[in-house]
C-alpha cells in the first residue's frame, strides 16, 4: 500500500507531504489541487509503461507528461511558478510498501519529456526493480478513472490486449463493456464486494447488483457484435413477466454508463489493486452517492487501495458510515481538504473516529447547506 505521496514544484504545490490510506479521500474547492495528487501518481505510473522511467540503451530518463492517462503539457503547465528554497526542479516521493522513491526532473519550460536528475532521484532504473519496490503503484491491478468518462454509446471497442493482457479498462472506461463481456464468469472473490443476495457470485451478476442499488430496477448486459470489433452493451428493467425490452445506453439514463466502469474497477480489483477515482458520483443521484461510496470502501476492505476525488458530501458520509458501521477501520482512512491561500494550495486533513465523527470542520469543507439553511431561516 501506497503511504505518502510529497510533492515539490509540482502545480500548486511548493512542497508537500499527502498521507495516503487504503481509502484516501480529496475533497475541495476547484482548482485548489486535489486532481494534482491523481495526476501525479498517473504521471509516474505513465512515464513507467512508457519506459521512460526505465529506459533502455541510450535514451534519457523522463516524466513523461503528455500519454495515455495523462495530458499535462510541458514544463511550463507542471512548475509550480513561485519556487524558492526548493530550487527549480520537480520532485515526486512515494512512500510504500515497505519502500520509498523519489523522482527530480528539469524544468524545460517548453519539453513535454522532463530530463530526470540521476543525482537526486533515488529510484530503480529498470523496471523489474522498479515493479518489485512498489508494486502497488507499478504492478498489476492498476486502474485511473478520470472525471470525463464514457458516455452512452451504440457500440464500444473491443480490444483483446488492454482486458485480457492488461486488464484495464482505460482511462475514460472506455474498454469496461468489453472487460466485463470477456471476464463476466470471473468469481468476485473478496467477501466484502459481493452482494449476498445476487444471483452469483461472478463478475456480472456482482455488477447487476450493485448497479441495483445504484439505480434500483436495473440490469444489464455486455456482447460482442459479430464481425466487428466492437461490444454492445444494453440495459433492462423490472424482471419476470414484467421485464422491459432490451434498451440501448443512448435511451438511458446518463449516469448509467458513466459509473459502470468505477463499479467493474471496484468488483474485479484484487488486494494490492490502486484504483484513482476522479468525481465517481457525477450523475447519480444522492442515494447513488453513497453507494457509490460503500462500493469503494467495499473494495479498500478487501485490501485494494482507493484514492478518490470528490465534490459530494453524500461520499463523505458513505465513508463516515463505513467506519461507523465497522465495515472499514477508521485508521484505513484518509480525508483531505484542499483549499487555495494565495498562489498556493494548503491542506486540511480532518481525522475519522471510530464512531463517523470527523476532528474538525473546517471552513468551506461541505459546509454550504449549513450556509443555505441559515440565509432560509434568517
Amino acid at each position: 500500500m501506497l503511504e505518502s505521496l510529497t510533492l515539490t514544484n509540482f502545480k500548486a504545490f511548493s512542497r508537500h507531504r499527502i498521507g495516503l490510506a487504503p481509502f484516501t479521500l480529496l475533497t475541495g474547492l476547484n482548482s485548489s489541487g486535489k486532481s494534482s495528487v491523481l495526476q501525479s501518481l498517473a504521471l509516474l505510473r505513465q512515464s513507467y509503461e512508457s519506459g521512460d522511467l526505465t529506459p533502455v540503451g541510450d535514451t534519457e530518463a523522463g516524466l513523461l507528461l503528455n500519454g495515455e492517462l495523462v495530458q499535462l503539457g510541458t514544463g511550463q503547465d507542471v512548475r509550480y511558478e513561485f519556487y524558492d528554497e526548493h530550487g527549480p526542479h520537480i520532485g515526486l516521493d512515494v512512500q510504500g510498501d515497505g519502500a520509498s522513491a523519489r523522482w527530480s526532473a528539469t524544468y524545460e519550460q517548453e519539453a513535454d519529456h522532463l530530463k530526470l536528475l540521476e543525482e537526486e532521484s533515488q529510484a530503480p532504473r529498470d523496471a523489474a526493480s522498479l515493479a518489485a519496490l512498489l508494486p502497488t503503484l507499478f504492478g498489476t491491478g492498476f486502474q485511473y478513472l478520470k472525471a470525463d468518462r464514457i458516455s452512452p454509446q451504440v457500440s464500444y471497442p473491443r480490444s483483446h490486449h488492454a482486458v485480457s493482457s492488461r486488464g484495464f479498462l482505460g482511462p475514460e472506461g472506455e474498454h469496461t463493456v468489453n472487460y466485463l463481456r470477456a471476464h463476466q464468469d470471473d468469481e468476485v472473490t473478496s467477501e466484502q464486494l459481493r452482494i449476498k443476495d445476487a444471483a452469483s457470485s461472478s463478475l456480472l451478476d456482482q455488477t447487476r447488483a450493485w448497479m441495483q442499488k445504484l439505480c434500483p430496477g436495473v440490469s444489464l448486459d455486455a456482447s460482442g457484435i459479430v464481425g466487428t470489433d466492437t461490444v454492445r452493451l444494453s440495459y433492462t428493467f423490472g424482471s419476470g413477466a414484467s421485464r422491459s425490452n432490451a434498451y440501448r445506453p443512448t435511451n438511458v439514463g446518463f449516469g448509467l454508463t458513466y459509473v459502470l466502469p468505477i463499479v467493474v474497477a471496484c468488483l474485479s480489483s484484487k488486494p494490492g489493486s490502486l484504483i484513482l477515482l476522479e468525481n465517481p458520483e457525477a450523475h447519480l443521484h444522492p442515494q447513488g452517492q453513497t453507494w457509490m461510496a460503500y462500493l469503494a470502501g467495499a473494495a479498500a476492505a478487501g485490501g485494494a487501495q482507493i484514492v478518490m476525488e470528490t465534490h459530494s458530501d453524500h461520499v463523505l458520509n458513505g465513508l463516515r458510515l463505513e467506519v461507523k458501521k465497522g465495515r472499514l477501520q477508521a485508521e484505513a482512512t484518509a480525508v483531505h481538504y484542499f483549499r487555495r491561500s494565495g498562489q498556493t494550495s494548503e491542506v486540511v486533513s480532518p481525522v475519522i473516529a471510530s464512531d463517523g465523527t470527523l476532528s474538525e470542520w473546517p471552513a468551506g469543507f461541505f459546509d454550504e447547506w449549513e450556509n443555505s439553511l441559515d440565509q432560509l431561516l434568517d
